[in-house]
């Protein structure tokens, strides 16, 4: 034995780890006392609608009977065979990819109208974003108006080329374009000005460089703009996107789905076979329809549209 070892106390031992689980508990308690109010609120406001209409998808409802009928997927089997539904899924398509084009290419024009140094630019800019604020049942009321051919603004113009105006709104061959004109004018401003944010981050010393190199105006839009202007594309496409799906107030001030459900894509399918049809289970299949349609999008565009992304 050295003698250290034999110096030391017999009484004395070796130290022992402090215990802190006492204190780890104390914060598990805090973290889910604060998480608890906010999960609850998701559980029952999110979670619970698309789970109970998931069952719902599987039933035969009317919305008076007191319990629904399990019919297992024959409401998927007859929606996806169904003439209607293929019709309402190319009406969707085609509103989607238009607002979706229009609101990128038109809001970024714009944004670079905007980003000119001109005088009075800030009142503009102001006027641009205003439409996305408005109410989308006000805006479609006063479009309404403008679309009347016998006393709207429509007449004024296409009799200013010595033309008549089109029935917009009760043709079926104009009422989806004119659907779509409203529901531009009210959001192309949102892209506008998320654009106008993304060019004035713009790093300046690139713009410098391509000067001095002597390259024309196309190519440092295309070469330096619209690949530092990714990001915001690609947040843009994905909310304009699930924007687009869920339209609902201007079509129902507007056409009400018609003429000859024209202008009726998914989410105005759910409300009417929900609330119109009372049929519980064809609206339940749509929306989760429309859900996984959403989902998928959204997955590929996050695999590999994200992959075309610069991040600088």
């Amino acid at each position: 034995m050295s003698t250290l070892e034999a110096a030391r106390p017999a009484t004395e031992q070796p130290a022992t780890p402090v215990r802190r689980k006492p204190k780890r508990a104390r914060e598990y308690l805090t973290f889910a006392a604060l998480v608890a109010p906010n999960f609850i609120l998701l559980a029952v406001f999110s979670y619970w609608p698309v789970i109970y209409n998931a069952y719902l998808s599987l039933t035969s409802w009317n919305l008076i009977a007191p319990t629904p009928t399990f019919v297992g997927l024959e409401n998927y089997q007859e929606l996806l065979t169904g003439h209607e539904f293929r019709e309402v899924l190319l009406t969707t398509v085609i509103f989607v990819v238009g607002i979706v084009g229009g609101s990128l290419v038109l809001g970024l024009g714009v944004a670079l109208l905007l980003n000119q140094k001109l005088k009075g630019r800030g009142v503009v800019r102001t006027m641009v974003f205003a439409p996305h604020v408005l109410s989308g049942a006000a805006v479609g009321l006063a479009w309404v108006f403008i679309f009347d051919p016998n006393y709207g603004l429509s007449r004024v113009a296409f009799s200013a080329i010595g033309q008549s105006s089109p029935s917009w709104l009760t043709d079926s061959g104009w009422a989806l374009p004119a659907v779509m004109i409203v529901y531009l004018w009210k959001n192309v401003g949102f892209s506008a000005i998320v654009y106008l944010a993304g060019l004035q981050g713009m790093p300046k010393d690139l713009y410098e460089s391509a000067s001095l190199d002597g390259a024309s105006a196309w190519t440092v839009f295309r070469r330096i703009t619209l690949p530092l202007l990714s990001p915001v594309t690609f947040f843009l496409m994905i909310t304009t996107i699930i924007s687009s799906f869920q339209a609902f107030d201007v079509i129902a001030v507007m056409t009400d789905g018609g003429p000859g459900g024209s202008t009726t894509i998914l989410s105005w399918y759910v409300y009417e076979k929900g609330f119109s049809d009372f049929e519980a289970g064809p609206a339940g299949a749509g929306a989760i329809v429309m859900f996984v349609i959403l989902l998928v999008i959204t997955l590929l565009q996050t695999r590999y549209v994200e992959r075309k992304v610069h991040y600088r």
